[in-house]
């Protein structure tokens, strides 16, 4: 089964909807309107929620009415919310509606009712739980690229009952055009548009397309999404005034693409136009939505001169010295750091856990010393370097990406010192490297906290540049980098998250493959944190 939305489908629909194909290559079953990319929920309160869907009309029409039924059960007999909204070309046919009046950690099936009588699918969802809770489950994904591989860790994760929640942290998809891939493309997964994306067009057409695939669509239908964006929903390592994949010469303007890059993400996502959010989840955890790219970050620190200086130690010692750890620099933005030190602080007396969504990782990663030589065997001269690079800038207590959290130390520091401030018990949830990583996060000699930093849908990762057994690669990052507990550095999926006022158990569970459509898991790895001790059971 393969799905490709083409360019020639959006005509009935203005900007929208292509096609969905049910056969490899780029065979067209031409949509004929409705409810063309089922129904979503998100932004889940403990009587409240967001609900999602798109309706093209079949008429002319500028503007269209959809009601909503919310029932107690799957049949609708009982009828317990509604509401109406309506929609048109304005935002690309989608729809929002917050439905309230809901119960408490009670679930709920919805519909959505077009004005010519038809129903969307059926979708469902949970509301946040009151007081105290035993257990709630959380799934959380990230790095998701339709070209490279099939979005089997969203099929798992929607066939199981055991989930409350779904988290995605970001790169929900990519901006970049199908020529852009140094990989073999998977065939029958093609990005439309078929060039990067610039335009608010271009990005409704990729949303468009993502969303055309069967497990993405069952996996909102199934339970609610708390979403965030990072990057690719832009471009590549964005920030507030750019991005490296942006040249304002041949792309234009970045503000112009950066909003509507924003617009696009606000109309096809089931999630507020709100910045960032925290979610109470009883007494048992609060859960943190934050935005780190597009609003506030500063940009990247440039290590790039000092690699290529005369005295590359010397210049690399200033860096590290100055630039590195300029305070001006932040990820969040001094609004957002000050709203989640408040939050925090609030919110630690009254729930067990912390628990914070991130779009990038914040444990410190090092590039180990003999990284080089588990290259594959011809490597380009200019990849094995920008490895050397890294590994001189590790002995001098620099880390691998400037795009991180720890390429932004003073403002990490700041986060590390708000959690402490607040003697939270404070989990990290995160992504954006496509590996699997288990972070001990400490401030000052103490532990303030643990990480579990997801691996990729179908985004590779360093593995592709390695010739070594992943498991050394693996145990280098380990060995040189005293945060790092755990790590899988070649295996794609997503991670469990299972919450209890006693500990938070963290499992990522890997995919037997993204080759083929198989939600069929080969493995996974678990750890545990324990309520108090602010890092990970032995």
């Amino acid at each position: 089964m393969a799905n490709i939305i083409t360019r020639r489908g959006v005509l009935a629909g203005g900007i929208g909807l292509g096609a969905l194909l049910l056969t490899p290559g780029r065979l067209l079953a031409q949509s004929s309107g409705g409810f063309t990319h089922a129904v979503a929920s998100g932004e889940p309160g403990p009587d409240s929620m967001l609900l999602w869907t798109r309706y093209v009309p079949s008429s002319a029409a500028d503007t269209v009415r959809l009601d909503v039924e919310v029932a107690t059960e799957p049949g609708f007999a009982r009828i317990v919310a509604g509401g109406s909204v309506r929609t048109g070309p304005y935002r690309d046919w989608t729809a929002k509606l917050t439905v309230d009046g809901l119960r408490p950690g009670t679930r709920y099936w919805y519909r959505f009712i077009g004005p010519d009588g038809s129903h969307s699918p059926v979708g469902r969802t949970k509301t946040l739980p009151e007081g105290h809770v035993n257990r709630f489950g959380l799934a959380v994904f990230s790095c998701s690229n339709l070209p490279l591989g099939w979005f089997n860790a969203y099929g798992h994760a929607a066939a199981r009952d055991d989930l409350d929640l779904w988290m995605h942290v970001g790169d929900y998809f990519y901006e970049y055009g199908n020529a852009a891939y140094h990989e073999t493309l998977t065939p029958g997964r093609i990005s439309d548009p078929d060039r990067e994306i610039i335009t608010l067009t271009d990005y409704r057409l990729r949303y468009a397309c993502y969303r055309a695939d069967p497990d993405l669509q069952k996996l909102h239908q199934m339970a609610p999404m708390i979403g965030m964006w990072d990057d690719h929903e832009s471009a590549n390592d964005s920030w507030e005034g750019g991005a490296q994949n942006h040249q304002p010469t041949s792309e234009g303007d970045w503000n112009l693409r950066r909003a509507a890059a924003m617009q696009a993400y606000r109309e096809w996502m089931p999630v507020s136009d709100q910045a960032w959010q925290d979610y109470p989840i009883g007494t048992l955890a609060t859960l943190y939505r934050t935005e780190s790219r597009l609003l506030a970050r500063t940009r990247q620190a440039d290590i790039g001169a000092a690699y290529r200086a005369g005295n590359p130690d010397a210049a690399l010692s200033a860096f590290r010295d100055g630039v590195w750890r300029d305070p001006s620099a932040t990820m969040l933005g001094s609004q957002q750091e000050s709203w989640l030190a408040h939050a925090l602080q609030a919110n630690a007396r009254k729930t067990a856990w912390q628990m914070v969504g991130m779009g990038t990782i914040l444990g410190r990663t090092t590039m180990p010393a003999d990284a080089v030589d588990w290259l594959k065997p011809g490597t380009s001269a200019k990849s094995a370097q920008s490895y050397r690079d890294a590994i001189r800038a590790a002995r001098l207590g620099l880390p691998m990406w400037m795009d991180r959290w720890d390429g932004y130390p003073a403002a990490r520091e700041r986060l590390l010192h708000a959690a402490q401030r607040a003697d939270a018990d404070l989990v990290m949830l995160s992504g954006d490297s496509h590996n699997a990583w288990a972070y001990a996060l400490s401030q000052g000699g103490k532990p303030v906290g643990v990480e579990f930093a997801g691996h990729s849908v179908t985004s590779g990762g360093i593995e592709g540049s390695m010739g070594a057994d992943p498991r050394l690669v693996a145990q280098g990052f380990i060995a040189a980098n005293p945060e790092l507990t755990w790590a899988d550095t070649s295996r794609r999926g997503y991670m469990m998250m299972t919450v209890t006022p006693q500990s938070v158990a963290g499992e990522w569970l890997f995919m037997r493959t993204i080759a083929t459509r198989d939600p069929t898991l080969a493995g996974m790895h678990r750890m545990v944190v324990k309520r108090g001790y602010r890092t990970f059971a032995a």
